[in-house]
């Protein structure tokens, strides 16, 4: 099982960028020392499908996640599950474009579609019960800050793609909220151990600044979790 954790470790290390891998690497070491009796700290990452339901014409649009999560026995078999999610996008695509007030960029873009593309930093402050240490449900808020949101403007035209990028970050309020709920499965009955499982994210807030546009954010998770440091101290 340990040389799992190493492979899957080292598979995430190799997709990320490299402020990632540091946050991934400060994570790993700092994992023996917050995994004790009553806390199991670890890893958690996947992909995460995401939706804008407040706009007409909006499609869901896949993304990856990673962060790290704590889980803080409270009583039995009932925890505390919490984290940060450190890359986490949410938004939309397949929108239609809209005017930027300059007719050369709109004669191309105009029959193109729009990415509302929203990265933010997540928080999840969930109770989590488990069942015969395997199974587990868990339901709460989360919270989340938003930081360079992107509005992506794509054409194809006589043959080529073009591609615009426009920062739009006084577009948006900085807080996100609402409630996430899901299921998941442990791989062992230890008590900590891997874990795979599924979130649905429902946002009640609308982190639109501009009052003629409502946006708010719902995602499915998809995730697996990794405990760090748990292997040494069993030893």
């Amino acid at each position: 099982m340990k040389s799992l954790y190493k492979v899957i470790v080292l598979s995430f290390l190799m997709l990320l960028p490299a402020a990632l891998n540091a946050q991934v690497l400060i994570t790993i070491l700092l994992g023996d020392a917050l995994n004790t009796d009553k806390i199991e700290f670890g890893l958690i990452g996947g992909m995460n499908r995401s939706y804008i339901n407040t706009i007409s014409g909006a499609d869901g649009m896949n993304n990856f996640n990673l962060g790290f999560y704590f889980h803080i026995l409270m009583k039995n078999n009932s925890y505390l599950s919490t984290g940060v999610f450190v890359k986490s996008n949410v938004g939309a695509t397949g929108m239609a474009t809209y005017s930027m007030g300059d007719e050369n960029f709109d004669a191309i873009f105009q029959d193109g579609t729009l990415t509302k593309k929203i990265p933010s930093f997540y928080v999840p402050i969930l109770f989590h019960q488990r069942f015969n240490n395997r199974w587990y449900i868990e339901a709460g808020p989360q919270l989340g800050l938003i930081h360079k949101p992107v509005d992506i403007f794509e054409t194809s035209k006589l043959g080529g793609d073009a591609i615009f990028t426009l920062e739009v970050k006084e577009a948006y309020k900085h807080i996100d909220a609402g409630l996430m709920g899901g299921v998941g499965y442990k791989f062992k009955k230890e008590i900590k151990s891997m874990a795979v499982g599924i979130n649905y994210y429902y946002g009640l807030v609308d982190v639109s600044a501009d009052p003629a546009q409502t946006i708010k954010n719902s995602a499915i998770y998809f995730y697996m979790k990794i405990p760090i440091g748990v292997g040494k101290k069993e030893e």
